[in-house]
C-alpha cells in the first residue's frame, strides 16, 4: 500500500513497483482507489475493461464510484434502504450518497474489503495499492471507532424500525454487519499489508509525517519503507544548486528521524513519468 499526501508520486511508486514484480515472474494487479486515478495514464493505457491486462504478468484495475456502488449493493446498501425508505421518500441514489456522506469512511471501508478479497483469492501473487490522498485513507482507520460508537446508542434509535420488506433483517443487524466488515478489514490492514510512505523533501510535507506516524502506529500499522521523492541532483546552475542544498538538510532531517525505515531517494527526472520505457527506467532507483 502506497500512502502519502496529493502530488508526491504515490501513483509513480506504486506502477514502478507493479512493473517490478510483474518483471519477476509474479501475477501482479495494481490498484487505485484514488477518486481521481491516473494510472492507466501513467501506464499509457486505454483502461476500457477491469481489471485491465497490461501484458501477461501484470493487470491494471481503478476503482471508481461505480464499483463502490456495486459493493454496497453487493453487502448491505440494499438492506439498509429497504428499512429507510419505509418511512423516508429517497431514492437510492441519493441514500448511498448520505450515507456516505456521515460515514466518510465508508467508502473506502468497502474498498479495502474488495482487496481484502482479491488478496485471498489465488489469481495474483502481488497486489500493489495506490490509495486516495491521505487525508482519506486516514479517515479509513477511524472507521471502527465511530461504528462502536453509534452502536452504542443505535438500540434506542434503530430497534423500533421495522424490517425491510423483502430481506426482513432488521437495520441494526445490518448495522453489526459493518462493525464485523470494519473489524475485518482493520485485521487485513494489520496483519497483510505492507506500507510504504511516499512524501517529498519540503518542510509541509516533512511536518506532516510525524501525525501520518502516529496515526498509523495508534491503530498498529507498521510502515516498512519511506520513499523521498523528487530529489534535485543536477546541481548544474546557482539556482538547481540552493534548491538541492535546502532538500538535503530536509533529507539528513528524515534520515535521522526515521532511521529504523528502509529509505530511498527518487531524484527528480526533467522529464514526466508514463509510459514503460521511463517507469522501467525507475525501477533500477526504486530497488537499487
Amino acid at each position: 500500500m502506497f500512502a502519502g499526501k496529493g502530488g508526491v508520486g504515490k501513483t509513480t511508486c506504486a506502477a514502478t513497483t507493479a512493473l517490478h514484480y510483474a518483471a519477476a515472474g509474479q501475477q501482479t494487479l495494481v490498484i487505485s482507489t484514488d477518486p481521481t486515478p491516473s494510472l492507466c495514464h501513467i501506464f499509457e493505457v486505454n483502461c476500457d475493461h477491469k481489471p485491465f491486462k497490461i501484458s501477461e504478468m501484470l493487470s491494471v484495475c481503478e476503482i471508481g464510484v461505480d464499483e463502490v456502488k456495486r459493493m454496497w449493493d453487493s453487502k448491505f446498501g440494499r438492506e439498509v434502504y429497504e428499512v429507510f425508505s419505509s418511512f423516508v421518500a429517497v431514492e437510492y441514489e441519493e441514500f448511498v450518497d448520505f450515507v456516505s456522506s456521515i460515514l466518510p469512511g465508508l467508502r473506502d471501508e468497502f474498498m479495502v474489503d474488495y482487496i481484502r478479497e482479491m488478496a485471498a483469492n489465488t489469481t495474483y501473487q502481488k497486489i500493489v495499492w495506490d490509495t486516495a490522498p491521505l487525508g482519506q485513507t486516514l479517515g479509513l482507520l477511524k472507521m471502527p471507532a465511530m461504528l462502536g460508537e453509534h452502536l452504542k446508542i443505535a438500540p434506542r434509535i434503530y430497534s423500533k424500525l421495522k424490517a425491510g420488506k423483502d430481506s426482513r433483517k432488521p437495520v441494526l443487524d445490518v448495522l453489526r454487519g459493518w462493525g464485523v466488515l470494519s473489524a475485518k478489514a482493520m485485521d487485513f490492514l494489520r496483519n497483510e499489508v505492507g506500507f510504504v510512505i511516499v512524501t517529498i523533501p519540503e518542510a509541509l510535507a516533512i511536518e506532516q509525517l510525524d501525525g501520518i506516524f502516529d496515526e498509523f502506529n495508534e491503530h498498529g500499522l507498521k510502515v516498512e519503507q519511506l520513499v523521498i521523492n523528487n530529489v534535485i541532483t543536477d546541481t548544474s546552475s546557482e539556482f538547481l544548486c540552493a534548491r538541492a542544498s535546502q532538500q538535503r538538510n530536509y533529507i539528513d532531517v528524515l534520515i535521522k528521524k526515521y532511521s529504523n525505515l528502509k529509505m530511498v531517494e527518487l531524484p527528480m527526472f526533467p522529464h514526466e513519468i508514463k509510459g514503460m520505457g521511463r517507469l522501467e527506467g525507475i525501477q533500477s532507483k526504486l530497488f537499487s
